[in-house]
């Protein structure tokens, strides 16, 4: 008997008895023809957070990429193994997207860690020092006063998107996309609690509320 999550074996026998045949002309095209999705999401391993669910997309539309926190490091040409930044050249270089989100959350557990860790890194502590690249050089990130520790958390959620969006442009070849107006980038925050999603008004450097669709 081969030892595999129940749930999953469950959801697979959903997916091919009630999704699969709606969708299974479009598998066949992804099949035949490759993967060409406009959009690339980076998102945060956090399960609660599906860019797939939130946005509700079928196969191929979007390309998506997920670690602690949705961070994405500064381009660093080096002869290390980078997950994301391969992701990244992947996207833009071969796929061409047109869009990049970067997708915070509220309830970061990466986030968290960051703003609770109070120890030295140790030489196991990769979540240290995943979340480590968050700041640069010198930078201080602390509460302010008066500020509660929802409001620092949630203002350090944000803060991920704002500085990953700006490592974003380290990369030559996105920034060189961006400068065409062929590539776009943008930030977005979604509330777990009550499924809300914001948008990064980027010229007001805000996040705005996406109305709900009106119940039928």
């Amino acid at each position: 008997m081969i030892s595999f999550p129940p749930r999953l074996i469950e959801g697979y026998r959903t997916f091919t008895s009630e999704r699969l045949p709606t969708e299974q002309s479009r598998y066949r095209e992804l099949s035949e023809r490759g993967q060409s999705p406009e959009v690339m999401v980076i998102g945060c391993c956090d399960s609660r957070v599906s860019p797939e669910v939130i946005f509700d997309v079928g196969p191929g539309e979007l390309f998506v990429v997920r670690n602690i926190a949705n961070l994405v490091p500064v381009y660093q040409p080096d002869g290390g193994a980078h997950g994301v930044s391969a992701a990244l050249e992947f996207a833009v270089q071969v796929l061409k997207v047109k869009h990049i989100v970067v997708l915070g959350h509220a309830q970061c557990g990466g986030i968290r860690a960051f703003v609770d860790k109070i120890e030295p890194l140790t030489p196991g502590d990769f979540i240290g020092r995943w979340m480590a690249m968050f700041i640069k050089p010198g930078e201080k990130v602390e509460q302010r006063e008066h500020e509660t520790m929802q409001d620092f958390v949630t203002r350090i959620e944000k803060a991920a998107v704002f500085r990953s969006l700006e490592n974003l442009m380290t990369f030559p070849f996105v920034k060189r996309q961006v400068e065409r107006n062929e590539l776009h980038l943008h930030g977005a925050y979604f509330g777990v609690a009550e499924g809300s999603l914001f948008v990064l008004d980027q010229a007001a450097k805000e996040f705005r509320a996406v109305r709900e669709s009106a119940a039928t």
